[in-house]
């Protein structure tokens, strides 16, 4: 994990996630927390995520996220040269 983002308000951002309980925590929570625009941002990386997992093309992920080509090459890069941090969301979704 990148050592810049490991700060005592990072932990605690974390702390208070690790608390939700439900959809609907999160879906509270996160409202408050972020605008509508970083929400959709984060889940529009994640759903560009699962289906690069899947081998789908640039553009058929461009075309039904609606994610720029340089999204996707980033999220793509996280997904090859990452933390594996999404890779063990998609292993613990199963």
């Amino acid at each position: 994990m990148n050592k810049k983002i490991r700060t005592d308000a990072v932990d605690h951002l974390f702390d208070a996630i690790l608390c939700l309980q439900n959809k609907e925590d999160c879906y509270s929570f996160f409202e408050d927390l972020c605008t509508v625009n970083e929400l959709l941002s984060l889940s529009q990386r994640f759903e560009v995520a699962s289906m690069l997992r899947d081998h789908k093309t640039y553009l058929e992920i461009a075309e039904k996220t609606g994610a720029s080509t340089a999204t996707i090459s980033r999220v793509n890069r996280s997904l090859n040269y990452g933390d594996d941090g999404y890779e063990l969301v998609f292993e613990r979704m199963q």
